[in-house]
């Protein structure tokens, strides 16, 4: 009996640390499918405070906790099932809606460098103030819509990370890039809205050196969000020009990838740098070829609503 209950001990100790070195394998996972999805989560991040700006301090946190679980709600209960029953069953769609994904990343991208140098239009897309029940649950409305494309193209991004994992690894890995990447970026999103608030408390201080920081916080963040929102662009162009470039190569074009790798090369080997040179090069052909298909969708989409606009009149 003893010998019997030695071996059980033996044998549950050795499942605990299969169990622990799967769930290392899990974690390891999760964080790089997540870093893969860098570029979105950087846009996504930028994009959410503009549908609290203008609302009343006290609504702020409210609203993004509605809007936070908007995108929880639509990672685990639409997107991440859809996601697991194409990988597993028709993998080969996984590629080509990650094409698409990149192709609207890159569309994105280019939209808003086209609104910033070429277009003139001073009107504001976001309401400087929101009144009353009804207007608020409009807000978080097309904020979750919104979020919805971007939720999608980051699971769909984590999803090509692990789509070789087994069908419950990926889906374990997915739950954990849906719950970290919310959490993430909304409490990110959080703390930006509310910095200035913060600054505003420590000017009240009446401390001297915390009022010093406050009046920094409070001039700081429209400045900080004005680099996020640069960021977010470049970040989404890289992306999504990666993802063309690269799945290109996956769907059987491989002339693109073949030369950008080719010019990767080139530098690869100079000394102390040449991983850096590398990757630059990489990062900067990705850009470039995501703001190239990004304008002519931009060329292509004002062409249609100039024909719309002049068949309505």
């Amino acid at each position: 009996m003893a010998g019997g209950l030695v071996g059980l001990l033996d044998d549950i100790a050795a499942l605990a640390k299969l169990a622990a070195a799967s769930i290392d394998d899990v974690g390891a996972a999760a964080g790089r499918a997540s870093a893969k999805a860098a570029g979105v989560v950087v846009d996504d991040t930028a994009v959410t405070p503009a549908y609290v700006h203008g609302l009343a301090a006290d609504r702020e946190l409210p609203i993004i906790k509605r809007i936070a679980t908007g995108s929880l709600r639509n990672k685990v209960l639409f997107i991440l099932p859809a996601a697991l029953l194409l990988s597993e069953f028709v993998p080969l769609l996984v590629e080509i809606i990650l094409m698409f994904g990149g192709t609207f990343l890159a569309y994105e991208g280019a939209h808003k460098v086209h609104h910033k140098f070429v277009a003139h239009d001073d009107h504001d897309e976001v309401p400087a103030a929101v009144k009353g029940p009804e207007a608020e649950a409009a807000t978080v409305q097309g904020a979750i819509r919104t979020d919805f494309i971007l939720s999608a193209e980051i699971m769909v991004i984590a999803l090509k990370e692990v789509i070789d994992e087994g069908f419950w690894s990926r889906a374990i890995i997915l739950l954990v890039v849906a719950v970290l990447i919310t959490v993430v970026v909304y409490g990110v999103v959080a703390l930006i809205v509310k910095m200035d608030d913060i600054g505003l408390r420590m000017v009240e201080t009446g401390d001297e050196r915390a009022a010093r920081v406050g009046r920094l916080l409070v001039n700081g963040m429209p400045k900080v969000l004005a680099v996020l929102s640069v960021v977010g662009t470049a970040a989404m162009l890289w992306v999504g020009g990666h993802i063309i470039l690269v799945g290109t190569d996956e769907l059987g074009w491989h002339g693109p990838y073949d030369f950008v790798h080719r010019l990767e090369e080139g530098v690869h080997d100079i000394g102390g740098i040449g991983g850096v040179l590398a990757w630059l090069v990489n990062t900067a052909a990705s850009a470039l070829i995501g703001l190239v298909v990004g304008f002519v969708i931009v060329a292509v989409v004002n062409v249609v609503k100039g024909r719309r606009g002049a068949a309505a009149h």
